[in-house]
């Protein structure tokens, strides 16, 4: 449960982003976090607290760690879980994570919104 009416806000833009990429394209948190004005981490946080009805419905494979690879961080059966994903769309990743032929498959967000999320 967020901890602010900011932070649901944050949860349910992150969310509503991430639905919006279309199947065999991914995007960066980076990028969600610069469309959005908060940080990657936030992002990821997002993602990491998703319950699991909304892990089932949304496509959060598609959300990838910067320089268009699988997140590190991220457990190894997670990890293995989110590259089939990635590859059952057409992308394909490497030994140490990194989507093969990331152009071709990058999804941009958009542009930075100016968001004040302190706002009611």
């Amino acid at each position: 449960m967020p901890k602010s009416n900011a932070a649901a806000r944050v949860r349910a833009e992150v969310i509503r982003v991430i639905g919006l990429i279309p199947k065999g394209r991914f995007t960066t948190y980076g990028s969600i976090a610069m469309h959005l004005d908060v940080t990657p981490r936030q992002v990821a946080s997002v993602l990491s607290h998703l319950d699991p009805k909304e892990s089932k419905a949304l496509p959060w494979h598609r959300v990838v760690a910067a320089e268009g690879r699988v997140s590190r961080g991220m457990p190894e059966e997670l990890a293995k879980k989110q590259s089939a994903r990635l590859k059952k769309e057409g992308m394909k990743t490497d030994a140490k994570g990194f989507i093969l032929n990331a152009d071709e498959h990058f999804h941009v967000v958009g542009l930075r919104r100016e968001i004040e999320w302190d706002r009611e």
